[in-house]
């Protein structure tokens, strides 16, 4: 795999983000070098930079910078529907091939970012994105994006986080089974590529399941007591995020254990987009307490299963009767052990596992709604999530993300479009209607407020307060592809209702 920018430019690259020389830790893993690597090291050897103006000036001479963020152009006149639909070619990327020494990755086909700082295309975030691709009738461009992700898995083994070789080292959450159902490609050949390459995925997923002793954990799967099988979010490195390298830095400083484990803890969450929350918490007023390799994630699991599920009925239609009974018992597996591990009883939720100490994470969260939108929960357990999600995570403005106010950007008070998404499926799914409904329109209340005061979309959204988001390591965006597909997505369900 091609190494990342800290691999490349080692002392000179902890030199730049230690010193924070750019206000967003992203900048300089995102520059293009304008010469081969061992040239600019033997210069940065050679002349060692002192302060941070020279420093400054010896990346100028020897980096270009990343083009500026694509931001949602306002637009007063156009309805907020309109708008997205305009958007979409802002957002769209021809091409990433990258210079010979980028930390892009080559892509082959058109693809939507999700805009602002984020120039790459992003593995879950597409999924949203794709929705109101689908509504706007940008079939191309879904099936483009498909196309990107199958290449990526069939040159790497996974999808990455993003496309930038600094995010080689994980994944995101799988939802590459849901988009291929969006898809409609009829052709047996395209189904069949699609099918090896969410073959292969599972594979990555599942690495070291037929080695691993019960209780014990190999790299992103986890082997309980009663020798259940479940998945946890993991990464192969062990050193600070190129991206926020820093702040891992000032994190790992203020812990009580090995950094390489702080590390580890934090590039899982990152894996699994809640990055950060007090979901992954022994302490929600330190990120220093981040434990997220010990937690089974109960919407994890609901996407591997969904991805079994989808493989089944690929395998079967294609004629394979093995593969496709061998994908099924795997799902039923993994929904038995969701059902045992992830349902709290007492509580009328589902949840995370602590696998290690063998108990359940404290506190509703959305995460809690993915077991019904991937069609696990029974009747009377979605009846109980549907009550303990209304009186606990309903907001003004849509579906709390948890319940737990902190300064990560992935705790109240911010609400997030692809919760509001899968909050709403799920509940449809069961019966749900009016609590789905609820949500619905506050959420795309909120998000009407905002355009009707700014002209644009965000990343996230204060639902609480009726404000712009903050926490996190970084501003909040414009942009933004998955709150522009979900924004479509729901407008086209309320359309519907109304007809």
């Amino acid at each position: 795999m091609p190494p990342g920018p800290d691999e490349l430019f080692g002392d000179l690259f902890v030199a730049v983000q230690q010193r924070r020389l750019f206000g967003d830790g992203k900048t300089f893993p995102d520059m293009e070098p304008r010469r081969a690597p061992a040239d600019i090291m033997a210069a940065w050897d050679a002349q060692r930079p002192q302060g941070d103006d020279e420093l400054r000036a010896f990346v100028e001479r020897n980096f270009d910078p990343p083009p500026p963020p694509r931001l949602d152009p306002p637009d007063d006149q156009a309805s907020i529907g309109d708008h997205i639909a305009a958007l979409w070619d802002d957002l769209v990327v021809t091409a990433q091939p990258g210079g010979p020494w980028s930390s892009a990755l080559p892509l082959p086909s058109p693809y939507v970012i999700p805009g602002g700082r984020f120039r790459e295309i992003y593995y879950w975030d597409s999924y949203f994105t794709m929705l109101g691709l689908a509504i706007d009738g940008r079939d191309a461009l879904v099936e483009s994006m498909l196309d990107n992700f199958v290449s990526l898995i069939e040159r790497y083994g996974h999808i990455p986080n993003g496309t930038r070789s600094y995010f080689l080292s994980r994944s995101q959450p799988p939802f590459l089974a849901l988009m291929t159902q969006l898809s409609r490609d009829p052709a047996p050949d395209v189904h069949r590529r699609r099918l090896a390459a969410l073959r292969r995925e599972h594979d990555y997923w599942m690495q070291g399941e037929n080695h691993l002793a019960a209780p014990g954990a190999s790299a992103h799967v986890v082997r309980l007591s009663d020798d259940a099988v479940l998945n946890r979010y993991w990464d192969a490195s062990d050193t600070p995020r190129p991206e926020a390298y820093a702040e891992d830095v000032a994190v790992a400083a203020g812990a009580d254990r090995p950094t390489a484990d702080v590390y580890r803890d934090l590039r899982a969450a990152a894996e699994s987009g809640w990055d950060f929350s007090s979901r992954w918490l022994r302490d929600a007023a330190s990120l220093a307490t981040i434990d997220t390799c010990a937690i089974v994630p109960v919407d994890l699991n609901c996407l591997l299963y969904l991805s079994e599920r989808h493989i089944a009925e690929e395998s079967a239609a294609l004629g394979d009767a093995t593969t496709a009974a061998d994908y099924r018992r795997r799902a039923d597996q993994r929904a038995a052990a969701i059902l045992h591990y992830c349902w709290i009883a007492e509580e009328r939720r589902f949840g995370d596992w602590h696998w290690i100490e063998r108990r359940p994470t404290a506190g509703a969260t959305a995460a809690g709604l993915y077991p019904l939108f991937a069609g696990i929960a029974t009747p009377e357990q979605a009846a109980d999530v549907a009550r303990t999600a209304e009186r606990d995570l309903l907001a003004p403005g849509g579906l709390r993300t948890t319940t737990v106010e902190t300064a990560q950007q992935w705790d109240a008070p911010n609400g997030w479009a692809p919760l509001q998404w899968i909050a709403v499926a799920g509940l449809r799914r069961y019966g749900h209607d009016a609590l789905a409904d609820m949500i619905a329109d506050r959420w795309l209340s909120t998000v009407e407020a905002f355009y009707d005061q700014t002209g644009a979309l965000f990343e996230k959204y204060d639902i609480e307060h009726g404000r712009p988001a903050s926490g996190g390591e970084y501003p909040n965006q414009q942009g933004f592809g998955w709150t522009n597909g979900v924004v479509k997505a729901l407008l086209a369900e309320r359309d519907k209702q109304r007809r």
